[in-house]
């Protein structure tokens, strides 16, 4: 019986080096309420092939969120869920079916810019009240862009929610989003079965960190947690804007 590929082809060091990856982005983002996901994708955009990075991206988060969700499941917040749900389904299904190509770099600064304004201005009104519309909205630049972790989370920071509701319904939000995404990739034909034994090592590996990072959750102060998700989101922007502006400068 042949060895499970658990490198996906990748250079054996590569691999544990994109396992360690794992591992950190999933500590961050329940230790600090966000970061990971756009950790990663960073580290792996430049190591994977350009086709592969989105989905294998998504089924990695899926299965990070997925457990996070677990862990965390009886601190979710419900009530947003539902709504999220739909306008993440429109999201998803219009990206899917979109044949056109948005510049990545357009994208990531006009995302990176966003939040910016949310974190210094107070939060326009119907990031509060539609979930749906961000759902919508994060799904569909889910597509194209791979982590809207920071996105997703903007909306949940404006809810107020006490910091173990803020992670557990970020993890669910972010399961529901991650779940369609690769389900529409796998409808759309990209293979993920040369990747599965590495994309196991890489969710084990997040779950590992998903557990450390919570205990770190646990001894922090909700103060402590807030002013560390607000410098995390802001440095995530900002650089979201220098990177779209220079691919943006270097492609005119």
């Amino acid at each position: 019986m042949s060895i499970p590929d658990w490198t996906a082809g990748l250079d054996p060091l590569v691999a544990l080096g994109l396992f360690l990856a794992s591992f950190a982005g999933s500590f961050m983002t329940v230790a600090m309420g966000i970061g990971g996901g756009a950790f990663v994708l960073a580290i792996m955009a430049s190591l994977l092939p350009p086709v592969a990075l989105i989905p294998v991206h998504g089924v990695i988060q899926l299965g990070s969120n997925l457990f996070r969700g677990l862990l965390f499941l009886r601190h979710a917040h419900w009530p947003v869920a539902g709504a999220f749900a739909i306008g993440a389904v429109l999201g998803i299904g219009l990206g899917g079916a979109l044949v056109i190509d948005l510049p990545p770099a357009l994208v990531q600064l006009v995302v990176g810019l966003f939040i910016l304004w949310s974190i210094l201005r107070k939060p326009p009104a119907w990031l509060t009240r539609a979930a749906w519309l961000n759902g919508l909205i994060s799904s569909f630049l889910t597509m194209f862009f791979g982590a809207t972790g920071p996105f997703v989370v903007n909306y949940i920071r404006t809810l107020n929610l006490p910091r173990q509701r803020h992670i557990a319904t970020h993890a669910v939000l972010m399961t529901l989003q991650h779940g369609l995404k690769v389900a529409a990739f796998g409808l759309l034909g990209f293979a993920f079965a040369p990747w599965l034994t590495f994309l196991v090592l890489m969710i084990g590996a997040g779950a590992l960190g998903t557990i450390f990072g919570r205990q770190v959750l646990l001894r922090i102060k909700e103060a402590t947690f807030r002013r560390a998700l607000v410098s995390v989101l802001a440095v995530l922007a900002l650089r979201l804007v220098y990177v779209g502006a220079r691919d943006l400068w270097a492609s005119g």
